[in-house]
């Protein structure tokens, strides 16, 4: 779902608060959910409802939104009942016809060849070889940064880019660096750690030592990036939906002649205090119209898991829902 996204205003009547709360659910995780199911983006003010997204999914997903709020005037919503909504919403369509339109790229680094699984994943490789600036937004687990590395290594290593910025916010889960224990950089390097994985995997531990220490990789905290001017680079900004509004503007506008820059985060996992909003909800709001700019949105039908862990999950939600259906 890459670029000509579609937005839906529309208002749910008759507006009554009670309605609303039931809809959105605690803390607007209904909402969450229809998000993460149907690869879109929901805001709303009071009655009052945005939808951004590919066409398709974002049809559906109003679709869904006035069939739920019918239903909350003699029901209370639960996660159980989103579910049902969204399996008859006609998801399996929208799917099908995402997998028709893929096209597939092929990322070549020194470990192998690289290309995406699904046509989600098909897609955004070919939206970041494309485009200049490109946001994959969606659930952990569906290739988003390991991907947006991978293309990042064979620029480097074609000479398209001179260097690689690997990015993210250094505060998250409510954790301060001050609370933790070491000197600036061992404070930062846990945040990182998924980015170093994904490069020791494509180079090699030596070699990207190697490139650490020429300054060729660079891997830092979004606060470093103040006051940079960042030209013929390869610009990575990992879990961007814990950037404020202001430190991703600062972000996007360190971008130079000849770079790239892809954004990745998960808005249904936001570790920003309630009463801050996320800079990459507003930066899909602001900049979705934009020329030269992609964005993907991935569901959760995009993970990719290990056989077990799938059943796992199955599981506790088997689990879950007895529970809450022996509760009634």
């Amino acid at each position: 779902m890459t670029n000509g996204l579609n937005q839906r205003d529309f208002s749910l009547e008759p507006e009554d608060n009670a309605r609303l709360s039931n809809l959105c659910g605690p803390f607007d995780e209904h909402l969450r959910q229809v998000e993460l199911r149907l690869g879109v983006e929901i805001n709303h003010r009071g009655a009052l409802f945005q939808v951004i997204g590919d066409e398709g999914a974002a049809r559906t997903a109003e679709k869904v939104m006035r069939a739920l709020y019918e239903v909350t005037s003699t029901e209370s919503l639960n996660g159980a009942k989103i579910n049902l909504h969204l399996a008859d919403s006609g998801i399996d369509a929208i799917v099908n016809d995402a997998a028709e339109s893929a096209q597939e790229v092929a990322i070549k680094v020194k470990r192998g060849v690289i290309k995406g699984r699904g046509p989600n994943q098909a897609r955004y490789l070919h939206a970041i070889t494309t485009h200049d600036i490109s946001f994959g937004v969606g659930p952990a687990g569906t290739g988003k940064t390991y991907l947006a590395v991978a293309s990042a290594v064979e620029a480097l290593e074609a000479n398209r880019v001179q260097r690689l910025l690997l990015v993210r916010p250094a505060v998250e889960a409510g954790e301060k660096l001050g609370f933790l224990p070491g000197d600036l950089s061992q404070k930062v390097d846990p945040y990182l750690r998924p980015l170093y994985d994904a490069l020791y995997e494509m180079l090699g531990f030596e070699k990207v030592a190697k490139l650490i220490e020429r300054n060729v990789i660079e891997i830092a905290p979004l606060a470093y990036m103040r006051g940079r001017t960042l030209n013929d680079s390869y610009v990575i900004l990992d879990e961007a939906q814990n950037t404020t509004v202001e430190q991703m503007k600062m972000f996007l506008t360190r971008i130079g002649f000849g770079s790239v820059a892809v954004i990745t985060g998960d808005v249904s996992q936001i570790d920003l205090p309630r009463n801050v909003r996320s800079g990459l909800r507003h930066a899909i709001e602001v900049l979705r119209g934009v020329d030269g700019i992609s964005f993907t949105f991935f569901t959760s039908r995009d993970v990719v898991r290990h056989p077990l862990v799938a059943k796992i999950v199955r599981a506790y939600e088997a689990f879950e829902q007895a529970s809450e259906d022996q509760s009634k």
